[in-house]
């Protein structure tokens, strides 16, 4: 699941927004598995992933059946796992949704069916979260990747009459980050860390239309300090292509890639060893 504003600029790899420095090459690219959410063709499966992943990222939606019970052999082969949470939305289809609905909106989230935006973020969600964090700690994951953290734009909070301001979300998703690191789990952003400068990496979402759309200081300054960037490129024609794009672009060896493939209909990796 994504969301962020469409910036429809052009990718001129001439004149990038920073020089490279000696801490962007302290983190190596490393392989990046999905089977949390795609866009256009498959996610990764847990098998795929059993058999393929080495020394990679995986990103795991652990509330789904049968998937938790899989995380130690993943891990087993040096992978670090990552497990899914919305943090702006709540899901319909989740065990949970009852407890988070007194602080949704009524109103869906047109883009995705199921789902409706957090609107209240002082009171009583908090503990319900660090629930799922606590499932997450318990099952043995190495990261949990927050989504849809840039959903209380301007335009949302008058559609949907959000009650939270700026401030407060971004100090709600910080909350979770914070109890996240007492039990020894790292955070993943996800298409912005404006705001969020303790998480530990970033993972931004790229379209074949609409590619480096977000904020180059932010990026780079992840890069900088040696913590994982992710770029998950969507419905590509030509994956090595564009992955050359951005590692020219940002004169990083350290961003790591998945690329959804038009002709498979399905992920490419990279930085496979």
């Amino acid at each position: 699941m994504k969301f962020h504003y469409i910036l429809l600029i052009p990718f001129v790899l001439a004149g990038c927004g920073g020089a490279s420095t000696q801490a962007q090459h302290n983190k190596k690219a490393i392989p990046i598995y999905n089977q949390a959410y795609q866009e256009n063709g498959m996610p990764d499966t847990i098998m795929e992933i059993l058999q393929e992943a080495r020394h990679a990222y995986v990103l795991v939606d652990p509330f789904e059946e049968n998937v938790t019970v899989h995380i130690a052999n993943i891990r087993a082969n040096d992978n670090e796992v990552a497990g899914y949470i919305s943090a702006g939305t709540g899901e319909n289809w989740r065990a949970d949704f009852d407890k988070l609905k007194p602080y949704l909106t009524t109103e869906k989230w047109q883009e995705w069916p199921g789902e409706f935006f957090v609107s209240e973020v002082e009171t009583g969600i908090l503990p319900v979260m660090k629930k799922r964090i606590d499932k997450m700690a318990n099952w043995g994951l190495d990261w949990v990747e927050f989504d849809n953290m840039d959903w209380l734009d301007k335009e949302s909070k008058e559609k949907y009459g959000l009650n939270a301001s700026v401030k407060a979300a971004k100090s709600y998703i910080n909350t979770l980050c914070d109890y996240a690191h007492t039990k020894g789990i790292r955070c993943m952003a996800k298409n912005t860390v404006e705001g969020f400068e303790t998480f530990d990496g970033v993972l931004y979402e790229s379209y074949d239309t609409d590619k480096n759309w977000w904020d180059h200081a932010g990026m780079q300054s992840f890069l900088r300090a040696g913590k994982l960037v992710i770029v998950n490129h969507y419905h590509e024609s030509d994956c090595d292509a564009v992955y050359t794009e951005y590692r020219t672009y940002y004169h990083s060896n350290t961003i790591s890639f998945i690329c959804e493939d038009t002709a498979q209909h399905k992920y490419r990796h990279y930085n496979q060893k």
